[in-house]
């Protein structure tokens, strides 16, 4: 099982090897595509293996797996397939209309690559300094993906990007530095006070003090990753000027790896602190989050800005869940965790081919994408409606459960301020795509198709496809499997 855990985090990199050889988007983009399904099938492996609650360790740590990394694995192993079918149809359009040069096509498909398996290779850790190493080379690969196009707003919005990100992910290591200081009176070697399966078995012992500034640290640093407010202003910039694909990676993967650390955090908490301290610093972010999300979503603009600063409240909505805690709790926000990072891929990938056909990213100046192209049309009205969380999408059911969880374990007030927000998403989320897909011809003529060639469009439509039936499976139907890892990785982390 080591070496299937090992080889999740090589085959991710067979697009880079390959770069190396050619910078043609048609080659690269085919072996992106078959590494990415093989990743998904090995990573499905692993997560089934340890879906029954079995833990594996080597490397004194360093490698670790339980239900909880499992879960994340096949995760992000999912979005990193969608994308790389994506990758591959967006960058040869790309490369035909010599937007993108073979040097700029060369580095995406290296970068991605290295992005994949850095996030990959953080769920299989359990050294918690380990984790904060592969988060920030995670950060720096991501960082040219957003930057790739060269322009003066995406170079921008790439050096917003490392400042930010920057900022943060010093925070979370003066958190782990902190939880290392806290750890000093328990037994065992220095490397052991890093290891998150050791010291989930002493947590007891931490020292409530440094535990508590490390944990508010650690929120504060990874929740920079996350995009929670405030710490989120370079998400939008970043989500909206990076290529399609690499923005589905942003927001589906990216934004899910800081969550993972921030669980991995919580459950330490817990035995020393109680589970309340936690719970409110979660709450407080969260609903921070989902309040600037809302008012955001509502101004209509950029359509990219606008599915991130979905991204920015659906982060919340899982703090939230989180937050409420207990087995629906936790529950609802790894549901939650799952389909949304399969919409958000969805919707940005869909956004990808809009932007190739009109040439814009303005809301007001995209009309009647359903009668000038209708799968791509109907995809993005049934993936706005599944990331409003509207039924029977598997996010309705995550957010019911979140809801559920709320009225057992907190406040009445706070579940019906959640509502209300999540009711203002709802319709100015799909009113804004709705004109987009349904508003009658034109205005403008457009720029011509997305894809030229046949072999690109059916490319392009399998993620979008697939992508949707498993919304649309989730919401109806959770298979047995997925639930038992669910559960299991309730038990590793309370």
């Amino acid at each position: 099982m080591i070496a299937l855990a090992l080889i999740v985090v090589v085959l991710p990199l067979a697009p880079a090897l390959a770069a190396a050889l050619t910078p043609r988007a048609r080659p690269l983009g085919a072996v992106a595509a078959a590494s990415s399904i093989a990743t998904l099938g090995v990573a499905i492996a692993v997560a089934l293996d340890v879906s029954g609650g079995r833990r594996i360790h080597a490397l004194s740590g360093f490698i670790y797996l339980d239900p909880l990394s499992g879960f994340f694995v096949a995760t992000i192993a999912l979005v990193v397939a969608l994308a790389s079918f994506g990758s591959g149809a967006y960058l040869r359009s790309e490369e035909e209309r010599r937007e993108l040069s073979p040097l700029q096509v060369r580095l995406y498909f290296i970068f991605f690559a290295i992005f994949a398996s850095m996030m990959l290779a953080s769920f299989e850790t359990g050294n918690l300094g380990l984790l904060w190493v592969l988060i920030e080379a995670s950060t720096l690969a991501s960082c040219v993906l957003v930057g790739l196009e060269a322009k003066a707003v995406s170079l921008e919005a790439a050096w917003k990007y490392i400042i930010i990100s920057s900022f943060g992910v010093t925070m979370a290591l003066v958190g782990t530095l902190f939880l290392y200081y806290a750890a000093g009176n328990l037994p065992g070697s220095p490397t052991q006070h890093l290891t998150w399966d050791y010291l989930f078995a002493h947590a007891r012992g931490l020292s409530p003090e440094s535990l508590r500034l490390g944990f508010l640290l650690v929120v504060i640093g990874y929740g920079t990753k996350v995009g929670l407010a405030p710490m989120h202003t370079w998400l939008p910039d970043a989500h909206s000027e990076a290529p399609s694909p690499a923005s589905a990676m942003l927001s589906a993967a990216l934004l899910n790896t800081g969550m993972y650390a921030i669980i991995r955090f919580q459950a330490l908490t817990g035995p020393a602190l109680g589970t309340r301290y936690a719970a409110h610093v979660l709450l407080i972010f969260g609903f921070a989050s989902v309040l600037v999300g809302t008012l955001f979503i509502v101004l209509r603009g950029n359509f990219k800005r606008m599915f991130a600063y979905s991204s920015i409240e659906q982060m919340g909505i899982i703090a939230i869940a989180l937050g409420f805690g207990g087995v629906l709790g936790y529950y609802g926000a790894l549901l939650q965790i799952l389909t949304h990072a399969i919409g958000k891929a969805v919707l940005f990938l869909t956004s990808g081919d809009i932007v190739l056909r009109y040439r814009t990213r303005l809301v007001d100046e995209v009309r009647g994408v359903l009668s000038v192209t209708p799968l791509t049309g109907a995809v993005l009205l049934l993936a706005a409606l599944a990331v409003a969380g509207s039924p029977p999408f598997g996010l309705f059911l995550s957010e019911f459960t979140i809801v559920r969880a709320g009225l057992e374990r907190s406040s009445v007030v706070l579940v019906a301020l959640l509502l209300v927000m999540l009711a203002i998403v709802f319709v100015a989320l799909v009113g804004a795509v709705a004109a987009m897909a349904l508003g009658g011809s034109p205005d403008r003529p457009t720029a011509g198709p997305a894809y030229t060639e046949r072999s690109s469009r059916w490319l392009a439509a399998t993620p979008l496809v697939a992508g949707l039936c498993a919304l649309g499976l989730l919401g109806v139907w959770i298979p047995g499997r997925l639930d038992t890892l669910i559960m299991h990785s309730i038990r590793a982390i309370s």
